[in-house]
């Protein structure tokens, strides 16, 4: 089982130069990295009640300035208050 896990996420690195992805594989990669993020943080913001409108103001921070550090600062305030105030 090890091996076929291996070999499936190795395949992506270990093609021969000349062969490319098809167009459409490539487009949907690009979904990758925000779908796992949100598998990852979307089920832990939706059980807790301080966690969801934290989550709401760092994602508005997020989508109006568009900066990480911006982001984990106002979301970290957010939980801390909302903590605070629940």
């Amino acid at each position: 089982m090890a091996l076929v896990t291996f070999v499936l996420r190795a395949a992506f690195l270990l093609l021969p130069p000349g062969v490319e992805l098809p167009a459409l594989l490539r487009r949907a990669l690009r979904y990758v990295p925000a779908s796992v993020l949100t598998a990852i943080w979307a089920p832990e913001v939706l059980v807790q009640n301080e966690q969801l409108p934290a989550g709401v103001v760092a994602i508005a921070v997020a989508w109006r300035w568009r900066t990480t550090f911006a982001t984990i600062i106002a979301g970290l305030l957010a939980l801390h208050f909302f903590a605070w105030l629940f």
